[in-house]
């Protein structure tokens, strides 16, 4: 065997979380991905079908249940545990710093959410007016605008679907999601948030942030680069993984 070759570092592992009727997350992220197979992305499922401000809708998002799940995805060993789903947007930032601690301590692998990716980056971009668009209900936007003013950011402009069935997001077209940034571009903010992972903004992000000239973050590239980051982390300080 040769030296590079016994030098040659498994590919890194990202085990995710996703919403069990979600449908974007497993066919978007792959596009993302190196293509030298170096990253393998790996999927365990947690039961969502309608999404509102509903009891019975934020009874889904759990905490025990959701790292029950993950556990499924421990092991695999991952080099770190994502849950790709936003429901924190709404139910509070907090909540996903605290799941992120419960996996954590649970299964001994690093772990992060969608949301907290997609703050990371507006944390990164210093954007302080933002811009929203998301496929959820009057209510749940108005959470999540309430969510952003407490930790100092201002929504300045949102565009919304009203709709409550997941498989319903994943149907919206891509060039719909573009007239809608388009539409909250008008307000001059900082930066775009495409808030959904079962939305395909990924597909369209990179293209209106040229047309636009504003950085558009998008919910499932966002929760990629951030489950990167942390896998290489992880990989770098031999914590987990095969």
């Amino acid at each position: 065997m040769t030296k590079a070759r016994r030098n040659q570092r498994p590919p890194l592992r990202i085990g995710l979380m996703v919403p069990s009727s979600n449908t974007v997350v497993e066919t978007e992220m792959p596009r993302l991905l190196p293509k030298d197979g170096s990253v393998t992305l790996h999927f365990a499922r947690l039961g969502v079908t309608r999404i509102s401000d509903s009891a019975a809708s934020k009874a889904q998002f759990e905490i025990e249940r959701m790292v029950e799940t993950a556990a499924t995805l421990a092991d695999m060993k991952p080099d770190v545990i994502v849950w790709a789903g936003t429901a924190a947007s709404w139910l509070g930032f907090e909540r996903d710093v605290q799941l992120a601690g419960r996996i954590e301590a649970a299964t001994g692998i690093p772990a992060t959410t969608s949301l907290l990716a997609v703050n990371s980056e507006i944390a990164r971009l210093g954007a302080t007016r933002i811009g929203l668009v998301t496929p959820y209900t009057l209510a749940l936007e108005q959470s999540i605008i309430a969510n952003y003013a407490a930790a100092g950011i201002a929504v300045v402009a949102s565009g919304r679907l009203d709709l409550t069935l997941n498989t319903d997001y994943a149907a919206v077209a891509p060039s719909r999601i573009s007239r809608m940034c388009r539409a909250a571009a008008m307000a001059k903010p900082a930066a775009l948030v495409i808030m959904c992972t079962n939305l395909a903004g990924a597909r369209i992000a990179g293209d209106i942030s040229a047309e636009l000239g504003i950085p558009v973050i998008d919910s499932v590239s966002a929760t990629l680069e951030a489950g990167l980051r942390w896998a290489r982390a992880s990989q770098a300080e031999g914590t987990v993984g095969a």
